[in-house]
C-alpha cells in the first residue's frame, strides 16, 4: 500500500482540506400540504480529507448561485478551506448529464471567481489519478444510497429534508475511526466529531420501533427517518 497525500495527514483543525461531492436529485414538495407539485433537490457533500469529519447542505439545484450560498454557510460553520478537491474533466467522459452539470457548476466563472477572492486552491484530481476521490466518493454513496433507502416513498418538504440530513450528518460524525473495545476501561473511540466539538457528536437515535407511534406528525416521521438511517449505517459498516 502506498503512502497517504500529506493532505490526509497533515495536522491542523478539521476542514482545512476538503473533498466535495453531489448526490441527488432527491424529490422534494413545496410546503404547502396540498400541492402536487414535486420539485428536485441536491445534496452537497463536504469531507475533511484528515479527520473524515463530514459536513452536508441540501440545495434547491445546481446553479452557481445556489452552490455558492452552500459553500458560504459551509465556510461560515467550518471556517474557510485551504484547498479543495473534486474530480476532473476527463473523469466525467462517457458520464451522465447530472454529473456534467456538477462539473459545469464547479467550473463556472462565479464558483471560481469565489474560490479566488478567498484564497482557496481548487485541485481537480487528474484523470490517471481518479483513486483520490475515493473518500469522497465513498462518503457520498453510502450517504445516498442510505438516504435513498430511508426515504422510500416518504416525500418530504425541504425542510424537512434539511432536518433530516442535518441530523444523518450528526449520525456520520459519530462513527468511530477506532477500533471498538470490550474492555469497559478502554477510553472512548475516537470519532470525527471530537475534531469538531472535542466529544462525541449526541446524535445516536432511540430504538427504531417496529410500529413508530403517530406517523401523522411530520417531527415523527423525521425522527423515524433517521432511526432507520442510523440501523441501516450500523448494520452496512
Amino acid at each position: 500500500m502506498g503512502n497517504l497525500p500529506a493532505n490526509r495527514l497533515s495536522a491542523g483543525r478539521a476542514f482545512l482540506n476538503v473533498g466535495i461531492d453531489f448526490g441527488g436529485p432527491f424529490i422534494t414538495k413545496p410546503n404547502v400540504s396540498r400541492s402536487k407539485v414535486k420539485l428536485k433537490s441536491y445534496l452537497a457533500l463536504f469531507i475533511c480529507m484528515a479527520t473524515k469529519a463530514v459536513h452536508l447542505e441540501v440545495v434547491s439545484d445546481l446553479s452557481a448561485d445556489a452552490f455558492l450560498a452552500a459553500f458560504r454557510r459551509f465556510i461560515s460553520r467550518r471556517g474557510k478551506p485551504t484547498n479543495m478537491f473534486s474530480d476532473n474533466a476527463t473523469n466525467f467522459k462517457g458520464a451522465s448529464s447530472y454529473l456534467k452539470e456538477q462539473l459545469k457548476l464547479i467550473k463556472s466563472v462565479e464558483v471560481q471567481n469565489f474560490v479566488t477572492q478567498e484564497s482557496i486552491t481548487w485541485h481537480f484530481i487528474p484523470p490517471m489519478a481518479a483513486h483520490i476521490g475515493g473518500l469522497w466518493e465513498a462518503g457520498i454513496k453510502s450517504t445516498k444510497q442510505l438516504l435513498i433507502k430511508t426515504m422510500k416513498s416518504a416525500v418530504l418538504n425541504f425542510e424537512e429534508l434539511v432536518t433530516l440530513v442535518t441530523q444523518i450528518e450528526a449520525c456520520l460524525n459519530s462513527r468511530p475511526l477506532t477500533p471498538l473495545s470490550n474492555d469497559p476501561q478502554d477510553l472512548q473511540p475516537l470519532t470525527p466529531g471530537h475534531f469538531l466539538i472535542g466529544a462525541p457528536m449526541a446524535s445516536f437515535p432511540e430504538e427504531v420501533p417496529s410500529q413508530p407511534a403517530c406517523l401523522k406528525k411530520r417531527w415523527n416521521l423525521i425522527q423515524h427517518l433517521r432511526s432507520q438511517f442510523w440501523r441501516r449505517w450500523h448494520l452496512s459498516t
